[in-house]
């Protein structure tokens, strides 16, 4: 890739995010916001297309496809080495996710 200012400022944000994450705690906590996050866009998600009936099944295959492509996104990430705090927010922002969505699911069906 060229060495674009973009280029460069993503390689230094990952970089120094990574450095700051080195204390267990910051990770932890960091880890549970992307969580809670990814929890939070699939409840509201799933609650907006509970109300509008018809996009339920569009819905549900958006996520779908969103959690499998972050999955086969894991793969290069497990092979690289060095730090795993991409990897780990990957899975913590797929997991919110799918979760949100679920439990939606499970208030609808009450």
């Amino acid at each position: 890739m060229q060495n674009t200012r973009l280029h460069i400022f993503g390689g230094k944000a990952l970089l120094q995010l990574e450095s700051w994450t080195q204390n267990p705690w910051r990770r932890a906590s960091l880890l549970a916001i992307i969580f809670f996050g990814g929890f939070s866009i699939g409840a509201s998600v799933g609650a907006l297309a509970g109300a509008m009936s018809f996009l339920d099944p569009l819905a549900a295959l958006l996520f779908v496809v969103l959690a499998e492509l972050a999955i086969r996104a894991r793969k290069p990430l497990l092979r690289k080495g060095g730090d795993k705090l991409l990897l780990g927010l990957l899975d913590m922002a797929r997991m919110g996710l799918v979760y949100g969505l679920l439990l939606e699911g499970f208030k609808a069906s009450v």
